[in-house]
């Protein structure tokens, strides 16, 4: 049942969630209500109506709708500084703001300056470059691949959400 949900639920929510950046917290908490249905759905009837959904979602490893948008968005930012990135618009913006001697274990990310702070805020450049630059050191410098960092982040936010 688990796999069933995460292939018709999740998938949908994960979607374009790197785009959800800077949602207010009323729509955000609309997706974090599918997530908590999601999870009452895969536990059954041992997860009554109005039980915490926490230990649920910690039981089945989710992160929380804003844990998995900076998931997304750190991933993305990841691929980008590693040149494994799908090529469009954004992305060159964020490297050419980066400069092609970048290197990210030793320089944060320069965050481009904004003049509307609705939209200009969650444009991937600056959002993926706030997001990146909350990730500890550890992480950003010493993983190499990405079948390293997307575990190693998942810990953490993992850590932060429910910890």
């Amino acid at each position: 049942m688990s796999s069933l949900v995460a292939a018709l639920v999740l998938t949908r929510l994960d979607g374009g969630n790197a785009t959800l950046v800077g949602l207010p917290a009323r729509q955000l908490n609309r997706l974090q209500q599918v997530l908590h249905a999601a999870a009452r759905l895969v536990f059954g009837l041992g997860a009554r109506k109005f039980d915490h959904v926490t230990p649920l979602l910690r039981e089945l490893h989710w992160l929380s709708v804003p844990e998995r948008i900076t998931f997304k968005l750190a991933t993305l930012v990841f691929r980008c500084l590693h040149g494994t990135a799908p090529v469009s618009p954004f992305i060159e913006q964020l490297t050419m703001n980066l400069g092609a001697d970048y290197v990210p274990a030793l320089h944060p990310h320069f965050i481009p300056t904004t003049h509307r702070r609705t939209l200009g805020d969650r444009a991937f450049p600056v959002a993926g470059a706030r997001v990146w630059n909350s990730l500890p050191a550890t992480l950003t410098s010493q993983s190499s691949s990405l079948l390293t960092f997307r575990p190693q982040l998942k810990t953490l936010l993992f850590e932060r959400s429910y910890l």
